[in-house]
Formats: C-alpha cells, structure tokens, sequence
C-alpha cells in the first residue's frame, strides 16, 4: 500500500451565491450542489485518481450520508476496511461560493470528532505497510499525534496538513512529521507570526524549522508555494488559471504531493506537479468533482 490518509470525511453542501450576505440579510443562491469532502477523504481521492493505493482510516455516521460516502471511497479504488460506523452524525461542510470565486466554509466534525488513537492503533499493522502517512486537523488532536507516532515507530514519513489551523495544535508533538504543508493563513495561527510578505513566510516557516520538521512547504495561493529545508528553499511557481471555485484546492495540491512523492520520490518535482493540478480544480466547480484523474492530468501538462 502507497498512502494512509488517517483523517476526515464529509458531505459538501454547496451553494454558489452572487456575493456573501451581510450580517442579518438573507440572499438567494441559484446554484446549490452537493458532493463528497472532507480534508482526508479529498486528498485520498486525488492520491487514488493519479494511481496511488490508498488506505483511509475514518469515521462515517449512522445517517443516510455514510453509505454514499462509503461507496465514493470504493468507486475511487480506495481501500475502506478501515472506515469505520459511528453512532453520530456524517461530518457536514456547508460551502458558500462567490461570484469572485471565494468561498467560505463551515465544518461539522460529526463522526470526524469520534475518530481515537484506539482507531489508529487498532489499524496499525495495515498501516504499518503504507509509504506515506497522510494527516489533517478535522480529526481530534490526540488521534493525530497517535498517528505521528505510529509513523515514527515504524518509520514512515509522516505528512501533516495543519488545516484548519488550531492554535491548540503542540508542535513538540508533531517534530516527528517528515513534511508539514500549511498554508500562509495556517502558518500564521501556528507560529503566532505574520505571513503576508515572501520576508514574513520564511521567518515564520523557519520557527517550523527550528521546532525540527525537515521539510516545510507553503502554499501561497496565487504566489505558488514555499519549500524551505536547513539547506535553502525553493520557490514553486503558481499556474495562471481562470479560476471558477478554489474550493478544496489545498487538498488537490496535497494529494498530489503525495502521489508523486511517493511515486518518484522527487520532492521538487511532486511540488511542481501538485502546483499545476491544484491551478487545473480552480477551473472547475466543487471539490472531489473538480479533481483530474491520471489520464486527464497527463494530457493536460502535455497540452
């Protein structure tokens, strides 16, 4: 097996709105959508679609959700021995999208919240044969650094996605991790530190450094990405798009990543990579909809 994503589902509930209303105002949307996400569930997606095996460790609800999720997992090859029925509800996202292609976002954990290190640890034997190991924050705390842990025990490269940002969230706890991918939003929260300017992202970057992550990589949006190691930094420039909707863009630069980490082992290669896929699920709408699989991406950069 390539890839454990231990992390997140949920249900994307899309409205695409002409602007955001004010506090108080009620608008119209004229389109509504609905679709599978969640921050784990999206990068396994995007890791399967390119040709990775991925195994997701999970919690689904005892609602009408969780059988579609299930199936979604299944219809994208992705191993769901591990996806696990919880007495609670599916976690829900509902997605608000402008007009201007911003979105912004409101997650309930539902089931997400109920996933324990007992679940990791259960799973450790399968997870043990994985070549990545891929985190986000949805899940609770304790169950991430479980799984740090279990990458360092067995050492397997773990990658943490610290999103959304928890201020919570124990550094010292996760040195252990082989990359960490935040964005400048993330990064900020995480350090306590300004990431506005290029100057702002690499000081900040560099309290990650010091904590003792080897590898920190920021996304910048439309300024591309940041990789900074002890040795230097690379600069990954953005892919000019016309952008529809960014949501889960973040995702599809992370599933990427992975993929071709593991596949190739090329950090800056896998970054160049997962930079453009990311630009190409701009163009279209939703999440897991907007997610290109091998044969797609591979005429897309040949174009």
């Amino acid at each position: 097996m390539d890839i454990a994503v231990i992390g997140s589902n949920m249900v994307d509930l899309i409205s695409y709105i002409e602007r955001m209303p004010a506090e108080g105002e009620t608008v119209e949307a004229p389109n509504f959508a609905m679709g599978c996400g969640g921050k784990g569930a999206n990068q396994a997606v995007v890791a399967a679609r390119l040709g990775s095996s991925v195994r997701m460790v999970t919690r689904v609800g005892n609602d009408i959700f969780a059988d579609n999720t299930i199936a979604n997992f299944e219809r994208n090859g992705i191993d769901t021995t591990y996806v696990l029925p919880t007495e609670a509800t599916s976690g829900v996202a509902p997605i608000f999208v402008d007009e201007e292609s911003h979105n912004s976002i409101i997650i309930v954990k539902g089931a997400n919240a109920l996933l324990t290190p007992d679940d990791v640890r259960a799973a450790e034997e399968d997870i043990a044969t994985c070549r990545l190991i891929a985190l986000q924050l949805e899940i609770p705390l304790e169950t991430v650094y479980e799984a740090v842990a279990l990458g360092k025990r067995h050492g397997i490269p773990v990658l943490l996605n610290p999103a959304p940002a928890q201020p919570d969230l124990v550094l010292a706890k996760v040195r252990d991790c082989e990359y960490i991918v935040p964005n400048e939003t993330e990064l900020s929260l995480l350090t306590g530190m300004p990431a506005e300017t290029m100057e702002d992202v690499r000081n900040a970057a560099s309290v990650l450094l010091d904590v003792g992550i080897p590898n920190v990589i920021v996304t910048l949006g439309e300024r591309g990405a940041l990789w900074l190691t002890a040795d230097g930094e690379h600069v990954i420039d953005a892919v000019t798009v016309d952008a529809h909707d960014t949501t889960g863009a973040g995702d599809a630069f992370i599933g990427c990543f992975s993929h071709y980490l593991v596949a190739d082992g090329d950090v800056l290669e896998a970054l160049k990579k997962a930079s453009h896929y990311a630009a190409d699920s701009v163009t279209r709408p939703g999440t897991q909809s907007s997610y290109a699989d091998a044969e797609q991406f591979e005429r897309l950069r040949g174009a």
